[in-house]
Formats: C-alpha cells, structure tokens, sequence
C-alpha cells in the first residue's frame, strides 16, 4: 500500500515539473520563470526523497542537500539579476 502511494505520488510530483516547465519556457515575466525554477528545485528535492524512502537507503542525502544549495544560490542570482541586471559587481579602481 505504501509503496503504491509513493508511486502515485511520484507521477503527480513529475506531472508538476511538466507543468512548472512548461511556465519556464512560456512564463509572461522573468519573475514568473525564477518561481517556475524554484519550483522545480524543490519538487525535484521531493521526488528524490521519495525514492530515498521507495529504496530504503540513504544513498542519495547528498545529492538532495547539492541541488539545495544549487537551487538556493540560484535563487539568489535570479533575484540579483532581475533587481539590478548585473550579478557579479566589479569595482574598476
């Protein structure tokens, strides 16, 4: 019975990064695709803690806590990005 919840659970969760694709590719504003991103990131988290728990392992911990990082870092790059247009400063001295 679990095991067929998290299958469930891991086709809607892939059935979500469609959808959240589909807003990067086509989003009206950047906003709308830096949100799109994040979700992945975060629905991505999930569907590798499903399997974590389907596999009954802890192999995959790291990964989960990289694309975090990745997916925080990039966040902050998008949000830099679209405030001011430039992501690394540089002071000409």
């Amino acid at each position: 019975m679990l095991e067929t919840s998290l299958t469930i659970a891991l086709i809607i969760m892939s059935f979500s990064i469609f959808v959240c694709f589909i807003r990067v590719v086509k989003g009206p504003t950047m906003s709308d695709r830096v949100v799109a991103l994040d979700t992945i990131g975060i629905t991505l988290i999930g569907i590798i803690g499903i399997v974590m728990i389907i596999q009954n392992t802890l192999a995959y911990a790291d990964v989960i806590l990289v694309i975090a990082i990745l997916a925080f870092i990039g966040s902050i790059a998008f949000a830099k990005f679209i405030e001011g247009g430039v992501v690394f400063d540089r002071d000409h001295r």
